[in-house]
């Protein structure tokens, strides 16, 4: 082999796999993401109930989705929604996921309870919790204790907290089921190590697991702030985005808009507004949590 030929496969070894084996998933990528999305930016500029042909009419939605004092109340909401489900979910996950990883006495019976919400459907989900928190016949009802007789989805101040409960309690398997595989992954040297120079639980967790998992923290945080934007289902089925508007969040105004107004140019406002939303929280988390600065562990990526 020449050297010119052993430098250019050096070259080729350091630059990775060639860039055009990216074709076919950008080729998926642009049909089903990005083809959908302008359809949906162009809808949004006209009018159009579902039938018939879309008259084009200019910039009237906009300005008149975004004067609508529901729509500014839908994207609060679902800021709202993101930031309980983020304070929420994230360190019950964590913890959770953590204590599975380890050889604790029960370990394998309460990783198996943890994980029965991954197996029902959204919809069976609310329509359990809607029966359970009726304040006629469901818990409070049955065990006669007056904290749980209250009308948990009626209050418009306690309605958006118990979905956040339940989207939690249908969630938190699977972002433990991340931290669980990769609390595994850390060397079992390191905490011996640490052992030996006398640092405690509460230390090998800062300063050993905490750092370890930064990969699977960025990764568990960015799918749980994209899913708390997209519920729909769920919340749908629950409360209907009541009561009045307290649960009405962006995907619902979207749907509610479209489907029981008939306006499917507004409702294309608030699909675009939607990504604009997620998009802007995906890049400001990506920018505070520094993944843009981090380099693959895998060999040759």
């Amino acid at each position: 082999m020449t050297r010119g030929a052993g430098t250019g496969a050096a070259r080729r070894r350091r630059t990775g796999p060639a860039p055009w084996l990216a074709a076919p998933a950008l080729g998926f990528f642009a049909f089903f993401a990005l083809l959908p999305l302008v359809g949906v930016l162009v809808l949004s500029f006209t009018s159009w109930d579902g039938l018939g042909s879309p008259e084009f009419i200019g910039g009237s939605n906009w300005s008149r989705m975004l004067a609508d004092p529901l729509t500014h109340n839908a994207i609060w909401l679902s800021v709202k929604v993101v930031l309980l489900c983020l304070l929420f979910q994230a360190p019950a996950s964590l913890l959770l996921g953590v204590f599975m990883a380890g050889k604790q006495k029960w370990r394998e019976v309460l990783s198996i309870l943890y994980f029965l919400p991954l197996l029902f459907s959204s919809a069976a989900v609310a329509i359990a919790f809607k029966s359970l928190l009726d304040p006629n016949f469901g818990l409070g009802a049955a065990t006669g204790l007056d904290f749980l007789s209250q009308d948990w989805l009626g209050q418009p101040d306690l309605a958006l907290v118990v979905t956040v409960f339940v989207i939690s309690w249908c969630f938190i398997p699977f972002h433990s089921l991340l931290y669980q595989a990769g609390a595994r992954q850390i060397p079992t040297t390191m905490y011996e190590a640490a052992l030996l120079d006398g640092a405690n639980t509460w230390q090998r967790f800062w300063q050993i697991t905490i750092p370890q998992l930064r990969y699977t923290i960025v990764t568990s945080t960015t799918l749980i702030l994209v899913g708390s934007l997209t519920y729909f289902d769920l919340i749908y089925v629950l409360t209907g985005g009541g009561p009045g508007d307290a649960t009405r969040i962006l995907p619902l105004h979207m749907y509610l808009t479209g489907f029981r107004s008939f306006d499917m140019g507004g409702a294309s406002v608030v699909a675009v507004l939607l990504v604009v939303v997620g998009l802007t929280m995906s890049l400001g988390l990506n920018r505070m949590s520094g993944s843009h600065r981090m380099d693959s562990q895998q060999e040759g990526a």
